[in-house]
């Protein structure tokens, strides 16, 4: 899990799961990003109009230049609403279908593994927070977040070309800000991607105490064990508070070296302009012109470091997503590839069995166990906790597979068996009875989709559970149970 933590895919690895609308929505979001992003130095041009229209016109021709200008800043202006528009609506429409797309192959993924993936490498709590968290950090990463990106960058170039096509010596003056500003975004994200593995690895263990505790409250109320587990917490807790001031205190060294580094020559640019307008012949609205132009784009840099921190915790946070997604069971109900049994006797053996529990390899539970149960035989297996009546259920359900020997139904060994058709005629009890939060109908029919309501009463009372089920408010009529 640690080593995972600090793993993480690449950028373009995140919009794998995207389809043929999700694609379109890119790039209509990429085209009006990017056309958001260089209205903004266009606008210095306007500006720079501006005062050359005061500066340079007569009393009989100022108002019409000033008009002119006017209607260009309006139309500018339009065109920036709907491209901004467009640019906030399709990456956000398109993050969010592709991290549900996630979400339901990660949920898809889990339900298939097979029981050792819960005993070795993910609790409940673990799958409760990807599912609430991870996803949520990928969804930032490739949704909104990346048209603001793109607009960025294309006010980076645009003021850039404007600054340089307008002033070319000034504009090469201000490139002094750029490397110590692109030098302090990469010494920052690198931190913040190892301080962000660590507080999601924090916040999983954390709700890893929560599941657990909530999930066994009696028992944790039995042995007064509520201090133990609030302790617990808060320990975990604490630890992501750290990585949090760690963040913090990272992002505000970046920021605050990145606007030192760009206001410092923000007061070389005005002075050396200054200059050329006396020796260069720069006029009053070029100055200003490549000034704003320049100021816009190096000021990019700095609003789009949280942009690049919410990449970096999406690519850690997407791998550890996909790294389940991708993960292969040994025993997968998937797999088609099974013979399947239409007429089941119901005669069970165990023949040879050697097995251990993957949690447990050391510990031997069966040593060359054998048991043989003919159809229609009732059978009581009686012993110790620990000797391995509940592994029995565990092989003939196939949640494991022996080491060595064989499990075989009517004679058939099951690993030749589709999964599905050995579960579907297996009905299993265990000793703490799991209802769901759902009505009475669709507990009884959890295992049969299709039962009728004579299966679904047949099957209550065979339980012996028809008489109290009558008895409860607002229970049947002719045609369900609720």
């Amino acid at each position: 899990e640690s080593v995972g933590q600090q793993e993480k895919v690449s950028f373009m690895g995140m919009f794998r799961y995207a389809d043929g609308t999700d694609l379109l929505l890119m790039l209509v979001g990429t085209v009006a990003a990017l056309a958001n992003g260089v209205s903004q130095p266009l606008m210095t041009i306007i500006f720079g109009d501006t005062l050359n229209a005061f500066g340079d016109a007569t009393g009989d021709d100022v108002l019409q230049r000033v008009n002119k200008v006017v209607l260009k800043f309006v139309y500018l202006g339009i065109g920036t609403a709907i491209v901004s528009f467009l640019q906030v609506s399709c990456w956000t429409l398109t993050g969010e279908r592709q991290a549900t797309r996630i979400r339901s192959l990660y949920l898809k993924s889990v339900l298939r593994q097979d029981i050792s993936f819960f005993d070795l490498e993910m609790t409940t709590g673990q799958i409760v927070s990807r599912m609430s968290g991870d996803t949520v950090l990928v969804q930032d990463a490739i949704g909104e977040k990346v048209g603001k990106f793109q607009s960025l960058v294309a006010t980076f170039v645009g003021g850039f070309i404007v600054g340089f096509v307008k002033g070319w010596l000034l504009s090469l003056v201000m490139l002094a800000s750029i490397p110590p500003v692109v030098l302090t975004g990469a010494v920052v994200a690198k931190l913040l991607s190892k301080i962000s593995s660590r507080r999601q690895a924090s916040y999983s263990a954390a709700g890893n105490v929560v599941e657990q505790t909530i999930g066994a409250i009696k028992t944790v109320v039995s042995f007064n064990g509520e201090k133990q587990a609030i302790t617990t917490y808060n320990k975990l807790i604490h630890k992501s508070y750290k990585t949090a001031v760690e963040e913090g205190l990272t992002n505000g060294f970046g920021m605050g070296s990145a606007f030192f580094a760009l206001f410092s020559n923000y007061g070389l640019a005005i002075w050396y302009g200054g200059k050329l307008a006396l020796t260069k012949g720069y006029t009053g609205g070029q100055v200003i012109t490549v000034i704003l132009a320049i100021i816009i784009g190096a000021g990019t840099l700095g609003n789009a470091a949280p942009c690049m921190t919410a990449f970096v915790e999406g690519q850690s946070a997407a791998h550890r997503l996909l790294t389940t997604i991708r993960r292969k069971p040994k025993v997968d109900p998937d797999d088609n590839n099974g013979k399947r049994l239409e007429d089941m006797r119901g005669e069970v053996e165990l023949k040879d069995v050697y097995f251990s529990y993957p949690a447990r390899p050391e510990q031997l539970i069966f040593d060359g166990f054998s048991l043989l149960v003919p159809s229609g035989t009732t059978m009581a297996i009686v012993g110790e906790s620990g000797s391995g009546k509940s592994t029995v259920v565990s092989l003939v359900e196939r949640f494991y597979d022996p080491h060595d020997g064989e499990v075989l139904i009517d004679g058939i060994n099951i690993k030749s068996l589709h999964l599905d058709s050995i579960r579907g005629k297996i009905g299993l009890v265990s000793q703490e009875p799991v209802l769901f939060m759902t009505s009475i109908k669709d507990n009884i029919t959890y295992g049969k989709e299709d039962a009728t309501i004579e299966e679904i009463k047949r099957a209550a009372e065979l339980a012996n559970a028809a008489i109290f089920i009558d008895k409860l408010p607002n229970v049947c009529d002719k045609n369900h149970v609720v």
